[in-house]
């Protein structure tokens, strides 16, 4: 792995594995490493997780919800806590709204139930490292659904500073959809929705995407529109 920061590649995608349960950690680590990332330290539950964070420095932690000591809730908002470039990646065998809610609220960019193939976590670990969102299919929808659920009192506001158009991307980067996604639905360019999702990071004074995302699910503007 260290001759490709030599011949000019960029290094390999730096992630933390944290599950208790040992014959699923270890095969997630072979997954991951036989993908190409570097494993840069597991753990076996949350006090392991929280003690070796720091001087692993991963970029994207790989994290069951269900672990001994701090749950996987309480280790995604003490990780990102210390450094708020990192990404946690869920990876667990409960689908419960409440969980996915809770961790989505304590920061994780990702959810994925432990059914998803190899091929669906090695993706969801690239796109999660770029700041994509990335759920288990169905959950996305869910999560928006009882946010809105959740939106007591008056009706959300909508931003005035915001175009129709950049609202609408606004809800779709939400969802998870890539760029190229978004691009194909709404018959634009690439570039067209990336500058959108610019705007509106600026108009928000916000940095990445996983911010939007919050943004959307906090004021729970949904997708209730959208076709």
């Amino acid at each position: 792995m260290s001759d490709g920061v030599a011949s000019g590649v960029e290094p390999p995608l730096r992630v933390m594995v944290v599950d208790d349960h040992p014959m699923w950690r270890d095969a997630v680590e072979r997954d991951l490493v036989a993908a190409g990332f570097d494993v840069v330290a597991v753990a076996a539950d949350g006090h392991q997780a929280i003690a070796r964070f720091p001087a692993a420095r991963p970029q994207v932690v790989v994290l069951d919800l269900q672990i001994p000591g701090p749950g996987g809730v309480e280790v995604t908002a003490d990780v990102l806590g210390r450094d708020p470039s990192a990404r946690v990646l869920i990876l667990s065998a409960s689908g419960e709204q409440r969980d996915v809610l809770e961790a989505v609220k304590a920061g994780a960019t990702g959810y994925l139930v432990k059914s998803a193939s190899r091929e669906e976590l090695v993706d969801a670990v690239r796109r999660v490292a770029r700041g994509d969102t990335v759920f288990t299919p169905g959950l996305a929808g869910l999560v928006l659904g009882e946010f809105r659920r959740m939106a007591e009192g008056p009706a959300p506001q909508p931003d005035n500073e915001l175009t129709p158009r950049e609202t609408e991307i606004l809800k779709m980067v939400a969802t998870g959809m890539s760029y190229r996604q978004i691009a194909d639905r709404l018959v634009l360019s690439h570039r067209t929705v990336q500058n959108h999702v610019q705007n509106t990071l600026r108009k928000l004074q916000m940095h990445n995407r996983v911010e939007l995302t919050r943004y959307v699910l906090e004021r729970g503007l949904g997708d209730e529109d959208d076709e």
